[in-house]
């Protein structure tokens, strides 16, 4: 269970720590999900306009389980910030909650946003598309990752507020 925290608190705190151990992603993302405030380790996929490692990611179990308890993932999709397909909608959103996602953060768009805002896990985006992807079975996973220009590495931490969203290499609550 992760302690309450606030995103500005955190990057008060770390404001002059190493981009290698805390930054701040620009503030182009959009609340999609019912979860507006989530937090968990980084898992990453890299794809363009494909979203078949996206569903194979949200298809998996989406949490670790800790001494302190059951931690839900976040997954961080580099989807090159393509407004073109959406790399997540309604069937794969409730997907990603029922398997314990904490949230998904996605270089990209979202599709089928009214089911979307229904499920019980935090959805980041820059937009919604309704055209769906491609399925060419490409992409890559857990390696570092771009996301509007931040790097973003497997085994981060991601949290998520009103206030925008912050990447830390260590947990930080």
């Amino acid at each position: 269970m992760t302690r309450p925290f606030a995103t500005c608190d955190l990057c008060d705190a770390h404001k002059n720590d190493s981009p290698s151990t805390f930054r701040a992603l620009p503030a182009v993302f959009r609340d999609f999900g019912a979860q507006r405030v989530f937090c968990g380790p980084v898992t990453t996929v890299k794809c363009f306009e494909d979203n078949s490692l996206v569903k194979a990611a949200v298809d998996s179990c989406g949490y670790i389980d800790t001494p302190d308890g059951r931690v839900g993932r976040v997954l961080v999709v580099a989807g090159a910030g393509s407004l073109h397909r959406a790399l997540l909608g309604g069937n794969l959103g409730a997907a990603a909650a029922n398997n314990g996602w904490a949230g998904v953060v996605i270089d990209g768009c979202v599709r089928d946003v009214a089911e979307l805002a229904r499920q019980a896990v935090g959805i980041r985006a820059l937009a919604s598309m309704p055209m769906p992807t491609e399925k060419r079975n490409q992409g890559q996973k857990d390696l570092p990752v771009q996301i509007q220009g931040v790097w973003v590495n497997p085994g981060d931490w991601l949290y998520a507020d009103a206030d925008g969203m912050v990447v830390s290499a260590e947990p930080l609550v």
